[in-house]
């Protein structure tokens, strides 16, 4: 509780939630307007959408990772609250931030964009024959892969780092999209399929890109911190036992007030 009530009154705090609403607008838009089919027919490329994802993600953590980490995505600050790097206040603020944020950068691309090139303003959905629980499957997957990646080139004991964390991050959305685009449009982030679904009012299998990005990153990011994290396995499972003590004792204390 002390956290989130610091939280709130850190002028920072609210320059790092105003950072990544301005930084998830900024992807949406550039993201979005990238798969516009513009009229007479043109329909970018796999390889277009992929590097302009990928790109636009690293560059916005260049930019805005030292205000507020540069989440830019809900499946990320969802696995840094499940692992203690961010209060309860912050998370939902963050999420809060991006969905707005998601809203208003398809809403400009929506705004800009000749009214018959539009099309599905970039509205992520399921391929042809893909099944929602293969949709899914894929979301969970490409997800999981991306906050593992966040979460080994963010390790502060790690000693072997070398060259961009931003770019390396950005390389594991470019990978994912190259592989899942077809299936479900490649999204892993939920920000990114909220705001052209609001703008266009399309939700049709919309829960997918919400439960499988968060819950691939919450599950790596689990599975990164108490097993792969540059920590002793030993010390980072009894720290989290102490804690986790410390959270009985307190309850116990309570109890018989």
């Amino acid at each position: 509780m002390g956290k989130n009530i610091d939280d709130l009154r850190d002028p920072k705090f609210w320059q790092a939630v105003a950072a990544e609403l301005i930084a998830t607008a900024i992807l949406l838009s550039l993201c979005v307007g990238c798969a516009i089919q513009w009229n007479p027919p043109y329909t970018p490329s796999m390889v277009q959408l992929s590097l302009c994802s990928g790109l636009t993600v690293a560059t916005m953590i260049q930019c805005f990772g030292h205000v507020s980490g540069a989440h830019i995505n809900p499946a990320v600050t969802c696995a840094f609250l499940v692992t203690r790097k961010i209060s309860a206040v912050r998370a939902s603020m963050y999420i809060v931030a991006q969905s707005v944020g998601s809203i208003a950068g398809a809403g400009l691309i929506y705004a800009v964009t000749p009214f018959g090139s539009r099309g599905s303003l970039g509205v992520t959905s399921l391929g042809p024959g893909v099944s929602i629980e293969q949709g899914f499957a894929i979301e969970y997957l490409i997800t999981f892969v991306l906050l593992l990646t966040v979460f080994a080139t963010i390790d502060p004991d790690r000693k072997d780092l070398q060259g961009s964390a931003p770019l390396s991050i950005g390389l594991s959305v470019t990978i994912g999209c190259l592989f899942a685009i077809q299936y479900t449009g490649a999204s892993m982030n939920s920000a990114r399929s909220f705001g052209p679904a609001v703008i266009m009012n399309s939700w049709q299998d919309h829960w997918i890109y919400w439960a499988g990005p968060v819950l691939g990153g919450i599950t790596a990011g689990v599975v990164y911190e108490y097993l792969f994290s540059a920590k002793t396995t030993k010390d980072t499972i009894s720290n989290c036992m102490l804690a986790s003590k410390e959270v009985e004792l307190v309850e116990e204390k309570v109890s018989t007030v």
